[in-house]
């Protein structure tokens, strides 16, 4: 579907990249090597984006942000991505799960947790669970009453920024809920005692620390509920997946981009002495960087499109819902791009970029966009019932 939108004077979008851009190069794309190799949750990463309020993108002015937008928000996503997959992976579950509170939040709860996002203050969401798998949004957990407040159990499998989140927007289902699709959310403050995040290794993004974590008895006081008891569905539709949806698939697009741009400047300045040629003299080479800057080219008209689709959506008061699928397909589209870009320039640097460093940084951390939920081939069911006309059960349990 395609939502009508307006002609209208709004932010000016190449200032703003020039911005977004210049932090990248001063401070996340100097430091992209060493949180990868050692592992490192990019917390000076985001403290500088904070001071620039780029973690406020889309918080309003009245909440100590920038009050942007979603097309804002996809170009800060691609510029971080193409210095630091890790940092971008953990500014999109952060800008998630904060406009998650801008949407349903009451106005203490924004007080409380939106105004000291400006000081460095990081949300993430937390939802996913080993018994559903890629099915992030189908909950076994189920909240406890206690007394007036809830009490949350729950082994989640990833949650970005594990342990190291300042706040999680976390999902669950309903006390005594009768159904999958009885969930509610919550804003469970990080350093509430019961929260034990795991260890994160893994082959790519290693900085993003996407990592399980266990909540055992985590009282949470009924102020903290996100929204009504029961809504998480329409939290979880409305107000979770189309923001994350728009930033993963901007964060695979700056994956791509980089992986093309170090294959491009490796090619152009190395040379065979031999036959006094640079590898961009080659045409296998030449072509295999065009079809990667092909595909790239492909997906920045979408991710404009989708993005001003959202900002209309939202202005209009109608759930962004609408656009799941079409988020969906360009989650799909940028995340293979991003693996086939990565592939090129792997084949283009041949020994080179097949040694530790940025190429062989980006390839193993492209591959982490066809795994993220939904992951790839869930995403082509969804999208194929469509087209036949099947329902998604995405709650399927017994017919729901």
């Amino acid at each position: 579907m395609t939502v009508q939108t307006s002609v209208r004077t709004g932010p000016d979008y190449d200032a703003l990249r020039a911005e977004i851009r210049g932090i990248v190069e001063e401070t996340i794309k100097p430091s992209a090597e060493q949180i990868d190799r050692e592992g490192i949750f990019p917390r000076e990463n985001l403290n500088v984006l904070a001071k620039s309020g780029w973690n406020g993108v889309l918080i309003p002015e009245r909440w100590g942000g920038r009050g942007l937008d979603h097309v804002a928000f996809a170009i800060a996503a691609e510029e971080i991505a193409k210095g630091c997959a890790s940092t971008s992976l953990v500014y999109v579950m952060h800008v998630g799960a904060v406009q998650t509170i801008v949407l349903y939040g009451n106005d203490d709860q924004k007080e409380r947790w939106l105004t000291p996002v400006s000081g460095g203050k990081i949300g993430t969401y937390s939802t996913s669970e080993k018994a559903s798998g890629g099915h992030w949004w189908f909950n076994f957990s189920e909240a406890a009453r206690d007394g007036e407040n809830y009490l949350l159990n729950a082994e989640k499998s990833f949650t970005t920024s594990a342990g190291q989140a300042d706040f999680y927007v976390f999902q669950t289902r309903s006390p005594g809920a009768q159904t999958p699709t009885d969930v509610s959310f919550f804003i469970v403050d990080g350093k509430l005692p019961g929260i034990t995040p795991g260890v994160w290794e893994s082959l790519g993004v290693r900085g993003n620390h996407s990592g399980p974590i266990k909540y055992e008895n985590v009282r949470v006081h009924a102020r903290e509920k996100l929204g009504k008891e029961g809504q998480g569905r329409e939290i979880l539709e409305s107000g979770v997946s189309p923001v994350y949806l728009i930033g993963l698939g901007s964060t695979w697009l700056g994956v791509a981009q980089a992986a093309l741009e170090a294959a491009t400047n490796h090619v152009k300045n190395t040379i065979h002495r031999d036959f006094n040629k640079r590898l961009a003299d080659y045409q296998v080479i030449r072509q295999q960087l065009a079809e990667a800057k092909v595909l790239i080219e492909s997906l920045k008209p979408w991710q404009r499109s989708l993005a001003e689709q959202l900002d209309a959506l939202q202005a209009q008061g109608r759930p962004q819902v609408e656009l799941l699928l079409p988020l969906v397909e360009f989650k799909i589209h940028a995340a293979e791009v991003a693996n086939k870009a990565a592939q090129a320039a792997l084949d283009v640097t041949g020994g080179y970029g097949y040694k530790k460093g940025t190429i062989e940084r980006i390839f193993r951390d492209a591959r982490a966009g066809i795994a993220m939920g939904p992951s790839n081939n869930i995403a082509r069911e969804w999208i194929g019932k469509s087209l036949v006309g099947l329902p998604l059960e995405l709650w399927y349990e017994g017919g729901d």
